[in-house]
């Protein structure tokens, strides 16, 4: 056995492995098998886990997916026939609190098919049907083969949906003939996951060859054989909240609603099919609504979504089984690029604020827009692509009306621990002058230009804003949020001031159950502060979803924006970090090792001052009986908190917090201990070995004046 299949044998464990502690035990859901099932349908769910102790119950965030307990590491999902296809978290809840989630697909009209093994060669090939999802796991060191029959000019997509389904596998795929010539190959078409559009050349037998581009094993995938429709993209791709719009849609099979296209791809001509379409103002700015989780056109979702407007919208054609697009919200009125404007001498002109859904129409393609403000000023520009599954890299390049260059602007976001928001579309802002002509560039980065290469140019007056995103990151892997008895946890806040926003913001968690609470999270101008949820003593077991809510000022106009949650995925950032939930899933257990309070609670202080705190500590289990070592948990620059120790035998300390030269405001912190805490999982064991467990105090807040 080499080493990559002795990798695969440990990952794949079930519970009772051993394991190094660096905290108190937290669920990580590590993979799950089927990745999918159909409407109307049961299936087998093994579940690959850690800690997960007493799991008994799976969680799912649509009430018409349901799961029963067989047995450790088995339960039987059951699908209502009337959940909507799209792609679902799912939970694991046991002892030690609730898991990170894992995305589990329902599918409409296909048959579930389960791979069976030997199918390693060709003469081994599984014989399935078209419409059919196959749910499988790849070989070490080898690959699955699939035969299927096939008519004559009948027009196939075979989709292999597993990064878009929280797998590792990184999948690549060939359709070969009975003889074994190579007809077709894919690998990174949405993201990591291979999609064929296949034209069978003639009546016969056709095989499909899967494989991990490194020949990694163990890691599921859902297969997915149809002739249905199937939709590439849409355009345009920019809407106007409430505003009744034409959308075209390109993609294959649309039977006779469709109509011959110009755009090819790969070769093979599109079709388009053009139907009304009204967005609902419900969902006009400041949130991001999606049937499917947005995770099969880029491997950063996180950077895709948590600066999006917009929603999803299902093309209705087939039944509305296609999967969603993504549209982006305009804030005012929208105009389609016109060609020829590849050159400056020839640019489109646009009337600010200008919101263009464009399109690199051919390799090189370079779009050229000319703006005249009416008046002077800051002014926000930009692109959307990989927010809105664009494909493309743009860049944007601004010249006066000299043909001086004023400015260029790339990729933009936030890279902080777990959380991975930067991403390729770019984004910046520049004055302008009322009456001077500018001349805007929009272009691919590597030249690349087609059908599937679109994006939304967006040019206006600044308007200071923000996006604030929540995600638990402060355990070593996936998790999910766990509150001990009597403790604390926290979520780590990420907030993206948008076109220059420099004022505070609030957090504030809403209708926490009975003995959960959080303190609002005041934030006057950083890009990051924790969330610290603490609960009772005495609270009872619990688990649910929390709702965050973000406020804050511009003038005296009050900002309310939803606080987006997102999940750790994996610790390799490479496969993607994180990516977006429909919610933030807690859980209270047993009774923590130790609490933390600080007093005061509120304090005012002036700047270059100083501040004595007092740290009281509540100790829970009788046998812990070690110092706590106390720093300050991601303090905003200007403070300072010298480490220091709790001694064993102090029920409190008393600390200094020193304030620089800092802008005044409203700032809540928090300290964190650290202790060796002896534990042991079974009760009947005879050591307790110590394990690091870090503890979040209750946050207090500091005014800090001039």
């Amino acid at each position: 056995m080499d080493k990559r299949q002795i990798l695969s044998s440990v990952l794949l464990i079930l519970f009772g492995a051993i394991v190094v502690r660096a905290e108190l035990p937290a669920v990580r859901l590590d993979r799950i098998q089927p990745l999918g099932a159909a409407a109307g349908s049961s299936a087998e769910l093994q579940v690959s886990a850690a800690d997960a102790e007493d799991a008994r119950q799976l969680l799912f965030d649509h009430p018409g997916l349901t799961a029963e307990f067989l047995s450790p590491g088995k339960f039987k999902v059951n699908v209502a026939a009337d959940v909507p296809e799209g792609t679902y978290d799912v939970r694991l809840l046991g002892r030690f609190g609730v898991s990170n989630s894992r995305l589990f697909a329902v599918s409409h009209g296909l048959a579930d098919v389960a791979e069976k093994e030997p199918n390693n060669a060709p003469v081994e090939a599984q014989s399935v049907t078209i419409n059919a999802a196959i749910n499988g796991a790849i070989d070490s060191d080898g690959q699955d083969f699939f035969r299927f029959a096939a008519r004559a000019g009948q027009r196939l997509t075979l989709d292999c949906q597993a990064g878009k389904l929280d797998s590792e596998l990184d999948a690549s795929m060939s359709v070969l003939a009975a003889g074994g010539a190579v007809l077709a190959t894919s690998s990174d078409y949405h993201g990591r996951d291979p999609l064929i559009d296949f034209l069978c050349p003639a009546d016969g037998e056709y095989l499909i060859e899967l494989h991990d581009l490194s020949y990694r094993g163990g890691y599921p995938y859902r297969l997915l054989i149809t002739d249905r429709p199937c939709v590439e993209n849409i355009f345009p791709r920019a809407v106007e909240p409430g505003k009744p719009v034409e959308l075209v849609a390109l993609g294959r099979n649309f039977g006779a609603a469709g109509q011959p296209s110009l755009w090819q791809l790969e070769d093979r001509s599109l079709e388009e099919y053009r139907f009304p379409f009204t967005p609902p103002n419900a969902e006009a700015l400041g949130v991001y609504r999606f049937f499917e989780h947005p995770t099969d056109h880029t491997v950063l979702p996180t950077a895709a979504t948590c600066t999006l407007r917009g929603l999803q919208v299902r093309v209705p054609v087939g039944g509305g089984a296609m999967p969603p697009v993504t549209l982006l919200a305009a804030d005012g009125p929208m105009t389609l690029e016109q060609e020829a404007n590849d050159t400056p001498e020839k640019p489109q002109p646009l009337t600010l604020p200008a919101t263009v859904s464009g399109r690199f129409n051919r390799p090189r393609d370079a779009d050229w827009y000319e703006l005249s403000p009416a008046e002077s000023g800051r002014y926000d520009i930009q692109v959307y692509s990989e927010r809105i599954a664009g494909q493309a890299d743009p860049f944007v390049v601004v010249r006066d009306d000299q043909g001086n260059r004023l400015n260029e602007f790339d990729d933009f976001g936030h890279r902080m621990n777990a959380f991975d928001g930067h991403l390729r579309d770019p984004v910046g802002s520049l004055d302008l002058a009322a009456g001077r002509k500018y001349r805007l560039l929009v272009q691919d980065r590597y030249g690349r230009g087609g059908a599937r290469y679109q994006y939304v140019l967006t040019v206006h007056r600044s308007t200071p804003d923000f996006f604030v995103a929540a995600i638990h990151s402060a355990n070593p892997g996936p998790a999910g949020l766990t509150v001990w008895q009597g403790g604390a946890a926290y979520l780590d806040l990420i907030v993206h001031r948008e076109d220059g926003y420099g004022g505070p913001i609030t957090i504030a968690a809403e209708s926490l159950p009975p003995g959960l609470h959080a303190a609002e999270a005041k934030i006057p101008n950083d890009t990051r502060a924790p969330l610290v949820v603490w609960a009772d003593a005495d609270a009872p077991a619990w688990h649910g979803t929390l709702r965050l809510v973000a406020t804050g000022m511009r003038g005296e106009t009050k900002l309310v924006r939803e606080v987006r949650p997102y999940t750790r995925v994996w610790n390799n950032p490479s496969m993607g970090s994180s990516r977006p939930t429909r919610g933030l899933t807690a859980a209270i257990v047993e009774k923590a090792p130790y609490a933390l309070r600080v007093s005061p609670e509120r304090a005012q202080v002036a700047i270059n001052g100083k501040l004595e705190l007092k740290v009281a500590v509540t100790r829970y289990w009788p046998e812990f009986k070690a110092p706590i070592r106390l720093i300050g948990l991601n303090l905003p620059g200007g403070f300072k908190f010298d480490e220091t120790e709790l001694t064993a035998d102090a029920a409190e300390k008393t600390c200094v917090l020193e304030v620089g030269n800092m802008q005044p405001g409203e700032y809540t912190l928090t300290l964190l201990g650290q202790a060796q805490v002896p534990f042991k999982k079974d009760p009947l064991a005879k050591g307790a070995p110590n394990t690091l467990v870090s503890m979040p105090s209750v946050p207090f807040t500091i005014s800090v004046s001039k």
